[in-house]
């Protein structure tokens, strides 16, 4: 059949197809889910694009784009019943009672609420685990930060809406909560949410850092991340239930009786589903206002999608899932280099970003994705006005807490214009904002404020350095009639996936930070809680005994290393200042690898001229691969520089200096990452990397599962094989 043909054809399929869906909505959506019930996954960013306000779709191409795509559907599966029905019954089955879905775990991740930073007992990691009725990707789970495998359960909430049964709930205390002031309310809880499409595993970069700063909570939406897929209602996944499950979490573990407040970090559509909560028009968890102090909002939306925008968009939505899951391959094509990767991170991003992505773009799952951008659409009164969707002007005008907004200046999918467009929601002379969304769109300033130099109103400030005009007290106390409004461009190429990008998460963490103490809460700065501990008595090791007993410096460990205990800055001998007189020349840098804050200064190690670097991990937990690569990329660094001193310096005997490492103790954690960079850099096999360590410094690694993961990680020619469900 010729083109012309089959296109003369293809409207009159597409429309029959079109309403017969359209007729009865959610039932329809349920039918074609469980006709097409694949297992896949689905970025959709161009499709977001739209969503966003940023695209357009022109009816004539899209609409025979859909005619044509639809038809070639429909003959396939006519082709595919006439087959089965022919040749179907003759044919032996694959897997038993019809279950063709591909291997998945059904374990519970493991529940834990505590954190240790001593690595003196072994525990069960399996111990207290149990079966969900529904699946959890294996995929998704060995990816899963140490991080958050070790603080996470799987929590049922229910709603007004409807019943969540297994949602993936994080929940890090702050290691030193109850040494730090708990008047007028303890550390406040920072609340992570993520986006479309998202997961908390994209916040992990820079949760490493913050979950010293003060207790960290998120969830995984329902489908997303470790979440399971349930319910199926598409009502569940509007952005009013998303964000009425979200409060139902956080209410649950929010110290209300000490009255502990709350600070979001939302990024893209977690910022709209935050707003929902926080703003004081929203009759959105009530309650919960009363505590929210602070707002963190990367890459937010200002606006809703136009109604005509809206009206395209639910056409689209309405195509099978088979056909998303086909524009999605196509989108996909090239890998690392493909354009659902790159219009995230932008063609300048390192190859580990660009791996994260397609990670996450990969978990991304098309019936999931679907619900959640049905719910984002709105809905238009008779007056134009949306009642639903993504909040707007009014929504975002009646957050009246601190607020930081930041934008990547590359960012194809919520453009930093949108930073503009909220700022002028807060200004009262919304003419002068125009030199701002100049800026913007030319891309100048680097990590800089846009704002109106002529804002005389006290609420918006120019920058992050600018003297605030907001009191906040030593305990935190709340100042609501004076909140703070910041906004920060990072520069090109920042994209989308800043929080995650190598190039700028240590940056975006530092800026969050200094919002956090400079005008939330002092408390919530590391420097103010090292000082108090200091000066309380209470920043100490937890076993003194035990650290003690340990030798604080190895023997040097494959002419690299050095296996350190951890400095304590109330040690007469193992303290920065006589450290740095004793090993300056001999020792580079320090490599800190343990969860918690150091407790000892840092910045007297960097003013002695020993480079001080912090890559926390999860005591016994064995480092995941993407913290090794992270672990032997720094150290090929260090040793570049190592390198380049030794060649300009003036004696050519003097010796080369190696890299200290330390956890804890400076046994397991840290025996795991130096053995790893002997058998990648060095050549050892495990069993030479393993005996080295242990020679160096004995008793050598002392967790058995441990050693196991080694040899599992590094065995040569060991692959897996796909099982079967038989």
């Amino acid at each position: 059949m010729e083109m012309n043909s089959i296109l003369s054809i293809c409207p009159f399929l597409s429309s029959t197809i079109y309403h017969a869906v359209c007729s009865t909505r959610e039932k329809a959506y349920l039918s074609w889910d469980s006709i097409v019930d694949l297992i896949g996954q689905c970025t959709f960013s161009k499709f977001y694009s739209v969503i966003s306000g940023k695209g357009s779709l022109d009816d004539r191409a899209s609409l025979a784009l859909l005619s044509w795509v639809s038809s070639i559907a429909l003959i396939a599966l006519g082709s595919g019943v006439i087959y089965r029905q022919i040749y179907g019954r003759s044919r032996k089955k694959s897997f038993r009672n019809g279950d063709n879905r591909p291997p998945y775990s059904t374990k519970r991740a493991r529940e834990s609420t505590e954190s240790s930073s001593e690595d003196d007992t072994f525990e069960d990691d399996e111990r207290g685990l149990s079966p969900f009725d529904t699946i959890v990707c294996d995929d998704d789970k060995d990816h899963d930060p140490g991080l958050l495998k070790k603080h996470s359960s799987n929590v049922s909430y229910t709603t007004s809406i409807a019943t969540y049964p297994s949602i993936r709930t994080f929940f890090c205390p702050h290691p030193h909560i109850e040494k730090l002031p708990t008047k007028p309310y303890p550390l406040p809880l920072l609340v992570f949410v993520h986006g479309l499409g998202g997961s908390l595993a994209q916040f992990h970069p820079i949760l490493t850092t913050l979950t010293n700063v003060g207790p960290c909570f998120g969830i995984d939406f329902p489908g997303c991340g470790l979440s399971t897929f349930s319910p199926k209602s598409w009502s569940a996944y509007s952005v009013e239930a998303l964000a009425t499950l979200l409060a139902t979490a956080i209410e649950r573990h929010l110290d209300t009786a000490r009255n502990q407040q709350v600070i979001f970090i939302g990024h893209s559509l977690g910022c709209s589903i935050a707003t929902l909560i926080a703003s004081s028009i929203s009759p959105i968890a009530p309650q919960l206002k009363e505590h929210i102090i602070g707002f963190i909002a990367l890459c937010p939306q200002a606006t809703p999608p136009s109604k005509a925008t809206t009206s395209h968009f639910r056409r689209l939505l309405h195509i099978p899932e088979s056909i998303f899951n086909a524009w999605r391959k196509w989108d996909r094509r090239g890998g690392l280099n493909s354009p659902s990767v790159l219009r995230f991170t932008g063609s300048e991003a390192d190859i580990g970003t660009r791996k994260l992505q397609l990670r996450f773009n990969e978990q991304s799952r098309t019936p999931i994705w679907r619900r959640m951008a049905w719910g984002t659409l709105p809905e238009y009164d008779a007056s134009g006005k949306t009642v639903s969707g993504i909040p707007g002007e009014e929504m975002w005008k009646g957050i009246q807490v601190p607020l930081l907004l930041v934008a990547g200046e590359s960012d194809p999918i919520t453009k930093p214009i949108e930073v503009s467009r909220i700022l002028e929601y807060f200004s009262k002379h919304p003419d002068t904002h125009k030199s701002a969304c100049d800026e913007i769109e030319n891309g100048t300033g680097l990590i800089q404020g846009h704002l109106p130099k002529g804002s005389t109103n006290g609420t918006v400030r120019p920058s992050l350095s600018a003297t605030s005009e907001i009191d906040i007290e030593f305990h935190g106390e709340r100042h609501s009639e004076k909140a703070v409004v910041r906004s920060f461009i990072f520069p090109a190429p920042a994209s989308h996936a800043l929080l995650y990008d190598r190039a700028t998460y240590r940056a975006l963490s530092g800026l969050i930070q200094g919002f956090l103490a400079n005008d939330i809460d002092s408390r919530l700065g590391i420097g103010w809680q090292l000082q108090h501990l200091t000066t309380s008595g209470k920043w100490d090791v937890k076993n003194l005994a035990k650290w003690k007993a340990v030798e604080p410096v190895s023997k040097p460990i494959g002419d690299t290393f050095f296996a350190l205990k951890t400095l304590r800055e109330l040690d007469q001998e193992h303290s920065p200042i006589p450290f740095v007189q004793k090993w300056k020349g001999r020792i580079f840098a320090i490599i800190d690898i343990s969860h918690e804050s150091p407790v000892y200064n840092p910045s007297q190690l960097d003013n002695g001229g020993i480079q001080y670097h912090k890559l926390p991990t999860v005591s016994k937990i064995p480092p995941t691969v993407d913290e090794v690569h992270d672990f032997v990329a720094l150290v090929d660094r260090l040793e570049e520089e190592i390198s380049s001193q030794v060649k300009n310096q003036s004696d050519p005997d003097a010796p080369r200096p190696l890299i200290g490492v330390h956890c804890h103790y400076g046994f397991n954690r840290t025996g795991f990452f130096l053995t790893s960079y002997l058998i990648e850099r060095k050549g050892y096999t495990v069993e030479e990397a393993l005996e080295e360590f242990k020679r160096c410094r004995p008793p050598g690694i002392r967790h058995p599962h441990f050693i196991d993961t080694l040899f599992v990680r590094y065995c040569a020619g060991l692959r897996g094989e796909e099982a079967l469900s038989l």
